[in-house]
C-alpha cells in the first residue's frame, strides 16, 4: 500500500525506481515500529505520512542542483527530508544532524544500508564541518536560519506560508507551493555573500 500510494502521489513530480520505493517503504515500516516507543512523528495516517514526510522530501530532491552535493539535514528528527533525499539522490552525501540522542539512534538504524548517509548526534550549532547545501523542515527552520548560514552557502526550507525572517544573511527566492493541496512551501535561499539567486 505504501509504495503504490507514494508512486501515485508523486505522479508528475518524480518517478522512483523499484529499489527507491522499497528503501522508502522500509524506512516507513521502521518509523512506525519505533514510533510506538519513541515519539518520532505525530502523523499516524499512512496517506498523510506519505505526503508530509516522503513526497515533500522527494519534491525537494527534484529541485536541488544536479551536482553531487554534500548536504546537511538540520534537525533531521525521523530523517526528513534528508533520508528520502539521499535515496532519490544517491550521487549526494547526506548528513543527518540530530541533537536528540534517541532519535539519532533511530536514524543510524534506519540508514544502516544507505552508503551515502551518515548521522551526527549533535546540536547543529556545534557542528564544525561545512556543506554545499543545508535543508530543514517544519517549524524549527525559522530559528535555525543563522545556523544554516554558517553550515552552507545555500539552504532549502520546507515550511508553511510564512516568509523566512529578513536580516538572517540569505536572499530568498519566490516560494514554490508544494503540490499536495496544503499550505506548505519550499523556500530556497542563497547566502548573501555567495551572490544572487539565478
Amino acid at each position: 500500500m505504501f509504495r503504490e500510494l507514494l508512486r501515485q502521489k508523486l505522479t508528475g513530480v518524480a518517478v522512483l525506481t523499484a529499489e527507491q520505493l522499497l528503501a522508502l517503504e522500509d524506512h516507513y515500516k521502521l518509523l512506525v515500529h519505533w514510533n510506538r516507543i519513541l515519539n518520532l512523528t505525530a502523523i499516524e495516517s499512512v496517506s498523510e505520512a506519505v505526503e508530509r514526510h516522503y513526497c515533500e522530501a522527494v519534491f525537494l530532491a527534484s529541485r536541488l542542483p544536479s551536482d553531487s552535493l554534500r548536504i546537511a539535514d538540520v534537525g533531521s528528527g525521523a530523517g526528513f527530508p534528508g533520508f528520502p533525499l539521499a535515496v532519490v539522490r544517491p550521487d549526494c552525501n547526506v548528513t543527518l544532524i540530530e541533537s536528540h540522542r534517541r532519535k539519532a539512534v533511530f536514524l543510524r538504524e534506519a540508514s544502516r544500508t544507505a552508503s551515502n548517509v551518515r548521522v551526527i548526534a549533535s546540536r547543529a550549532e556545534d557542528v564544525e564541518e561545512r556543506f554545499d547545501h543545508a535543508v530543514c523542515r517544519a517549524v524549527n527552520c525559522q530559528s535555525l536560519i543563522p545556523v544554516l548560514k554558517i553550515l552552507a552557502p545555500a539552504a532549502d526550507l520546507l515550511i508553511g506560508g510564512e516568509r523566512p525572517p529578513e536580516g538572517m544573511g540569505f536572499d530568498w527566492s519566490q516560494p514554490i507551493r508544494l503540490p499536495w493541496g496544503r499550505n506548505r512551501f519550499l523556500w530556497t535561499g542563497v547566502r548573501r555573500e555567495s551572490g544572487a539567486i539565478s
